[in-house]
């Protein structure tokens, strides 16, 4: 299940009255939409396998990934994907969880495993919690941060405008301490009876 939770910039700690949650699709595409977010659910035109190439992975999705190059420009795209048992999932994790803004949109599309996305918007943050079968697409120059979790699980399609690809500025802000990790959050989904994401962490 996805899932929005929203705080306020200046939440610290274990403050839960301050925030506010959405398990609700269309309640979590409303509330993004603010924020001028595209949140949408795509459909394979196909059965996929993990061991399908990234070629079949993007042709599966070739309809809605022509749409969205049509109406913003996309040049690029490709397709991630990170396990738990890779030796460098600590360093990866570790590049996105500052707060930082990009030139280009962030765009993401989920195809299996979950992540988590927070967005610093006018004097919130956005957390989105996204699973498969989830697009976000974040406007350039939005302040947010990442992250994966201590175990990453997720494969996921990456769309850019700009040939240099992913590229980040960072704010030098360390607001993203504050908030509930990825795992946490999970955690705390497990605690109150929401299913996590594809049935992550809830083992």
């Amino acid at each position: 299940m996805s899932v929005l939770t929203i705080y306020p910039d200046s939440y610290s700690g274990n403050q839960p009255k301050q925030s506010k949650r959405y398990t609700d699709f269309s309640d979590i595409e409303r509330e993004l939409a603010g924020i001028y977010v595209k949140f949408e659910r795509w459909t394979a035109n196909r059965e996929l396998t993990s061991d399908d190439d990234q070629a079949t992975i993007i042709a599966a999705y070739q309809e809605s990934i022509d749409k969205l190059k049509q109406l913003y420009g996309f040049q690029s795209v490709d397709v991630i994907n990170l396990s738990p048992d890779n030796p460098d999932k600590a360093v990866f994790r570790q590049k996105f969880l500052a707060e930082h803004i990009h030139d280009d949109f962030e765009v993401r599309f989920f195809i299996d495993g979950c992540g988590l996305f927070y967005l610093h918007v006018g004097g919130k943050v956005y957390a989105v919690l996204c699973e498969k079968g989830d697009l976000i697409s974040v406007p350039a120059n939005t302040t947010h941060w990442f992250d994966m979790g201590a175990y990453p699980s997720f494969k996921v399609i990456r769309l850019f405008t700009m040939p240099e690809g992913w590229v980040a500025k960072f704010t030098g802000s360390e607001i993203a301490l504050s908030f509930p990790t990825f795992d946490e959050i999970v955690a705390e989904l497990k605690e109150t009876s929401i299913p996590s994401p594809s049935g992550r962490g809830l083992g």
